[in-house]
């Protein structure tokens, strides 16, 4: 599975003839780093951990390498590009940036739902935890929760969530939309399976519910499903695809969809105030990650669970999958003190946690010998 876009130019001319760009950039003089500078790798999160210096120099390397055209309120230069890029990733007529998926998700449910108020969404997902009910301050949208305390709601969850309000309400109003995260965070990235996915979205659609793809880590879904992005959007409205979780950007996301849709997202963008002046900081970046990322994090997969069954050989270590799991692993350590353990693989420039192993392209930076083997030497020095 690859990316349907290798390469592209950030830098074509524009209407923004006068706007200043930034050009390629001198190379600086090496210096000498160590090994851990050169070869982090963290076991915690979807995507590489950057500091501020690594973020600037990384800039900094995409500007040697060709020409960076800024944006002007999200529109024209690399910030057009990286739209066009996520337009053939999904399959999409069109894309939009947006400033934060919370953005994404709400406009994207307030626009789908027209005037229909009920939003059905699962119990644990961002949209009903985490975005602090701007669905119902902002939008007068009504999120009804389903699947509370599972991994992932059922299509007869939502039948029977749609038939008991509609059977309960003295005045029944249609269903507005449907959310799905996959795969949820809250969840320990859980997916939905996609046979499941893919009945909920042919229930909604037979019966005129539109669906939102909350799928700000749907790469992790493809990489492990072995699903191509492009068939989950194709069953859903619109998706949401996060810049900062794996795609290097220091913040943003990527709303797609019908054209008639995403061509009402830059006045609703403006009108909550996410229109930026400026957006080519994480655009760039992202855009330069996303060429080949799925090839990338695939090839991680499988370097990573032949790493995990090396780790599994160590007594005072277990690390194990689970169903409809992706790139987040449970891990049990026994007979070490935890903090020492975390403080000596950081020494090392290895970041990890103590209950949770998560896979991500930072795996690729180093052989699976030497990552063995500092785990080896970080459980002997924390034996307790």
């Amino acid at each position: 599975m690859k990316d349907p876009i290798r390469r592209r130019t950030f830098l074509k001319s524009s209407a923004f003839t006068l706007l200043p760009f930034i050009a390629p950039l001198p190379a600086p003089p090496a210096k000498e780093r160590t090994s851990a500078e050169k070869q982090p790798v963290n076991f915690l999160l979807e995507g590489e951990i950057r500091t501020v210096q690594q973020y600037a120099d990384k800039l900094a390397e995409i500007c040697r390498r060709e020409a960076i055209e800024p944006d002007r309120y999200g529109e024209g230069g690399c910030v057009a590009a990286l739209e066009s890029h996520f337009e053939a990733v999904t399959g999409k007529e069109k894309a939009i940036f947006m400033p934060s998926g919370t953005m994404a998700n709400q406009l994207a449910a307030k626009v789908l739902s027209g005037q229909n108020t009920k939003i059905f969404v699962h119990e644990s997902s961002h949209m009903y935890r985490d975005e602090a009910d701007a669905a119902q301050s902002l939008h007068a949208r009504r999120l009804i929760p389903i699947g509370k305390e599972k991994p992932w709601f059922s299509l007869d969850d939502l039948k029977a969530a749609i038939g008991y309000h509609h059977e309960q309400e003295y005045i029944p109003s249609l269903t507005g939309a449907v959310v799905i995260e996959i795969p949820t965070r809250r969840s320990d990235n859980t997916m939905m399976p996609f046979d499941e996915y893919k009945k909920v979205c042919t229930y909604c659609r037979e019966n005129n519910i539109p669906v939102h793809l909350d799928g700000a880590r749907i790469y992790q879904a493809a990489a492990w499903s072995g699903v191509p992005i492009s068939e989950y959007a194709a069953l859903a409205d619109t998706v949401y695809i996060s810049l900062y979780k794996y795609l290097g950007a220091s913040a943003g996301a990527i709303l797609c969809g019908k054209k008639e849709v995403i061509g009402q997202m830059p006045l609703l963008i403006k009108r909550h105030g996410g229109s930026q002046y400026r957006n080519w900081t994480n655009a760039a970046m992202a855009l330069h990650e996303a060429d080949g990322y799925m090839e990338r994090l695939i090839n991680a997969r499988k370097k990573g669970e032949a790493l995990i069954a090396m780790l599994n050989t160590l007594p005072q270590m277990k690390i194990n999958s689970w169903p409809d799991a992706t790139n987040t692993y449970r891990m049990e350590l026994s007979g070490i003190d935890k903090k020492a353990f975390q403080k000596a693989l950081a020494a090392q420039g290895i970041s990890a946690g103590q209950t949770i192993f998560s896979l991500n392209v930072s795996v690729l930076h180093r052989d699976n010998n030497e990552l063995f083997h500092a785990f080896k030497d970080a459980i002997k020095g924390a034996a307790l």
